[in-house]
């Protein structure tokens, strides 16, 4: 049985029953690694157009999110005849496995992720999640989820990084926990397969130093053919500064109106961040926390010490 994931915002048991078609595509990526780059990616490589009729949330749900009811999801998909692509921020250990189904992951340098959680927290209108949570699944489970309430946050932002890496909360427990932990964990049991055809990993930094490289990369193992004079067009509507100055349509889950700031979603986008953030000090301690967690392959290659997966 899979394991199950549960949080405030998502549900890995509603994936229980989901009917696969051969050629899904599963973006499987952590939070704050990349997601929303790489569902742009392939609406573009599936549609080869860089306007599409629906708000890329509509077109590529996230199937686990709890703002929305399940049957509604999945009725969406049904009725979908282009090839689908589905988000998760769900492990591999957590969902249910199809040998034709493409797997898609996406690491990046925990840190930049832990900065990167920082403006998500920030730019999310929590009010409006929890009615539209309310509204699609109710609340009954919150008090299972987190007995205690919900953590509150430290007051600095050094306090809240090291809150992120320290956080010992099982990722599988009830109401789960973003931390370094659990997005080490989740990539781990990718990291774990990535000698399977079907599993594809991706790193958020080899994405900004060659776009159209990784592009051509995704859309040969998708066996999908592109026109070559389209590929500028659709490795430019794949920029981050493109991507930004659509946030109304491309940033997930405007409908219910959770962030702030749309366009804040997609705050910076830059790696290294925390450089500005650690100290010596605060590295040596970062290192022997991260090297705790992973081996150390994983740990070189979310660190870019590694060369690019083949």
């Amino acid at each position: 049985m899979p394991t199950r994931y549960h949080s405030l915002v998502a549900d890995s048991s509603r994936w229980d029953g989901f009917e696969f078609r051969p050629d899904d595509i599963v973006i499987c990526t952590p939070a704050k690694c990349g997601t929303t780059w790489m569902q742009m990616i392939c609406a573009l490589l599936v549609f080869q157009t860089t306007t599409f009729e629906k708000p890329l949330d509509l077109i590529s749900p996230w199937l686990d999110m709890l703002t929305r009811e399940r049957d509604d999801v999945v009725a969406d998909l049904d009725a979908q005849t282009h090839r689908r692509f589905i988000k998760t921020h769900t492990p591999f250990d957590g969902l249910p496995y199809h040998p034709r189904v493409t797997y898609i992951a996406v690491g990046r340098d925990p840190r930049d992720v832990a900065l990167s959680w920082e403006n998500h927290r920030d730019n999310t209108d929590l009010e409006k999640l929890i009615v539209a949570r309310a509204n699609a699944v109710g609340l009954d489970d919150l008090a299972e989820l987190y007995p205690d309430g919900i953590p509150e946050r430290p007051d600095t932002q050094i306090e809240r990084f090291w809150q992120w890496v320290d956080d010992p909360t099982d990722p599988t427990a009830a109401g789960g926990a973003a931390s370094l932990e659990a997005t080490v964990q989740h990539l781990a049991t990718y990291w774990a397969v990535r000698d399977r055809e079907n599993v594809l990993l991706f790193h958020y930094d080899d994405l900004k130093a060659d776009l159209a490289g990784q592009m051509r990369r995704l859309a040969a193992h998708l066996d999908i053919s592109v026109p070559e004079e389209l590929w500028p067009e659709l490795v430019d509507a794949a920029t981050f500064e493109r991507m930004r100055a659509g946030a109304d349509r491309i940033a997930p889950d405007t409908t219910h109106e959770i962030w702030q700031d749309n366009r804040q979603f997609f705050h910076r986008g830059e790696s290294g961040q925390w450089r500005e953030l650690l100290d010596e000090d605060g590295l040596r301690r970062y290192n022997a926390r991260v090297a705790e967690l992973a081996e150390p392959d994983l740990v070189r290659w979310l660190h870019r010490e590694a060369q690019l997966v083949p």
